[in-house]
């Protein structure tokens, strides 16, 4: 080839090269273009998506709570004590001093009307014995002298004047004896100069205040026993200042005892007394209960739980349990089906007494956990 030949062949070159250039380009773009189709995944089918279901076991372990209207309530809880009904309890005070000989009745024992309870030898009784003594003589004495007096009216050898005089003091001796008769009964003396203390009523010892060998002054005014029915028992609770408005009479109430944690007993407060004691600066408030197992005993401790009316206007409220703190905000789970289950965030209006008042992001008749939540949460939102 000369020389001018090749000159041409350079000279025309840069066109081509362009060309060239460009049409490889076009084929890469083409290649890649064919790469990146055939490398994006296909589409899933829709029927093989597997969603989130409970299974059998969890099942089993969960509970639902239907969302229901409610007003808010409050909760009030006041320290108590049980103790007798007034009205069944009787104080038993010595009515004469002297040697306490023998006491019959242990505290907490059950006795019957009428049960010997302490018998104490006096020498008051035995001066009660000698006036009785005089009384059943000079009653003998005024029945001989009015029979006598009767006798002689009727033979006309005695005026009508000195019949009644004998007849006045025979009825004079008589009372006199009926009324030293009727001391030997309230005292339960008998013929040894003792004085027997008698139970009034069946019933329980709550108080024993008298031992054997005990000198009793005739001036004790100190009781020596306390006989209770616990049939009926009062529980009595100190509700403080701030917390009278919130009851009322005939309000329910529900009560435990630290001797049965686990047993809850319902009344109703029976009566308020209007007064504050000045030591406490608390008003008692009564609630009376039927006690036919006698389970409650006087001086038990425990609480009076009463609830009160907060919020007049109905919320949707479901069980404390159900409700969920996570990420500063509070979560339901929300049940439909055993694998349609949302998790819900809700604003809590109140808490009390196990049970959530919502106010937004639940409505009525809408289901939630109640029981193990927590799991289905962290299984749905981890």
């Amino acid at each position: 080839m000369s020389n001018s030949k090749l000159s041409t062949t350079i000279s025309t070159s840069p066109a081509v090269t362009s060309k060239l250039v460009t049409g490889f380009l076009i084929i890469n773009l083409i290649v890649a273009a064919i790469i990146l189709t055939s490398c994006k995944p296909k589409p899933k089918d829709d029927s093989s998506v597997v969603r989130f279901s409970i299974s059998d076991t969890m099942m089993s372990k969960i509970e639902t709570s239907i969302a229901t209207l409610q007003q808010v309530q409050g909760e009030l809880r006041l320290g108590a004590k049980v103790t007798a009904d007034e009205d069944k309890l009787v104080d038993i005070y010595p009515l004469v001093g002297g040697n306490v000989s023998s006491v019959n009745a242990e505290l907490g024992q059950f006795v019957n009307k009428g049960e010997v309870l302490a018998v104490i030898k006096s020498g008051e009784i035995a001066d009660y014995q000698r006036q009785l003594i005089d009384a059943q003589s000079d009653q003998s004495v005024a029945e001989k002298n009015f029979s006598i007096a009767q006798g002689l009216y009727e033979g006309k050898l005695a005026s009508e004047k000195e019949l009644l005089a004998a007849k006045k003091e025979l009825e004079k001796t008589k009372a006199e004896l009926d009324r030293i008769q009727e001391v030997f009964k309230i005292y339960g003396i008998t013929t040894k100069a003792e004085y027997v203390i008698k139970s009034p009523i069946s019933g329980f010892v709550i108080e024993r205040n008298i031992s054997r060998d005990m000198q009793l002054r005739s001036d004790k005014s100190d009781n020596v026993f306390t006989i209770a029915q616990i049939t009926d028992v009062y529980i009595s609770a100190n509700v403080y200042e701030n917390d009278i408005a919130k009851i009322h009479e005939g309000q329910p109430a529900q009560i435990s005892v630290i001797a049965y944690p686990d047993r809850i007993f319902h009344g109703k407060i029976d009566r308020l007394f209007n007064v504050l004691d000045p030591a406490t600066k608390a008003m008692k408030a009564r609630v009376k209960l039927h006690n036919l197992d006698l389970a409650l005993k006087p001086e038990m401790n425990g609480t009076v739980m009463i609830h009160y009316l907060i919020d007049a206007k109905k919320r949707p409220s479901i069980p404390s349990s159900a409700v969920i703190f996570d990420k500063s905000r509070y979560f339901v789970m929300v049940y439909k089906e055993r694998n349609n289950i949302e998790t819900r965030t809700v604003d809590i209006f109140k808490q009390t007494n196990g049970v959530t008042y919502i106010s937004s992001g639940l409505v009525e008749g809408e289901k939630v956990i109640s029981k193990n939540s927590l799991f289905i949460y962290d299984a749905l939102n981890d």
